[in-house]
């Protein structure tokens, strides 16, 4: 059997899609004037609220930091602008990814866990990184809460740990003082000049 071909009667040619969008009316430019006056109430707005709600901006930040005051080196204030920093500098690191810059991705990834980590010390009051800072400029320095002993009942002790019960930080001569390792400095051997 041969089937025939069927051929439409009406005319479509003149359909268009119709628009479900949402067309947004685009927003005056304000003036100068307009943003210092938007800016003022905003700043009101703020101290009203602030006001009426003494932890209004801390609810995410753990009781233990709310107090810290603005100079302290790891204040909510400063560990946030850390943040902030971090994150600009994941994103010119990104764009070094693309651009495939060696080393870039090493640098992201730093980046990203550096801000991973200050986020949890604001939920948790734990710092767990080694470095603070904006750019992580400062290493942390370890103290010695608890001594721990070993089978002889000497303390056991980490070069470059700060221990109480010695008022200062172990280091590598300390630990060879401790243990009677004695190194002789070795000289350097001397090269004459070449005969020419």
């Amino acid at each position: 059997m041969v089937s025939k071909k069927i051929k439409a009667r009406t005319d479509n040619s003149g359909w268009k899609e119709p628009n479900n969008k949402k067309v947004r009316k685009k927003r005056k430019p304000m003036t100068e004037n307009q943003r210092q006056a938007a800016a003022e109430r905003l700043k009101k707005a703020r101290e009203v609220r602030a006001a009426k709600n003494p932890n209004y901006g801390m609810s995410g930040i753990h009781e233990s930091l709310r107090n810290l005051p603005d100079e302290h080196p790891a204040s909510p204030k400063k560990v946030k602008q850390w943040i902030k920093t971090q994150k600009e500098l994941i994103s010119s690191e990104r764009r070094d990814v693309k651009n495939n810059i060696k080393g870039a991705y090493a640098r992201q990834k730093n980046h990203e866990g550096y801000v991973r980590n200050l986020i949890n010390y604001l939920r948790s009051g734990d710092y767990i990184d080694s470095f603070y800072g904006e750019y992580q400029e400062h290493s942390v320095k370890r103290r010695c809460v608890v001594l721990a002993y070993d089978n002889n009942g000497n303390p056991k002790r980490n070069i470059g740990v700060y221990y109480p019960d010695m008022g200062c930080v172990y280091t590598k001569e300390i630990y060879e003082e401790d243990h009677g390792i004695f190194s002789t400095p070795t000289k350097k051997k001397k090269r004459g000049k070449k005969k020419k």
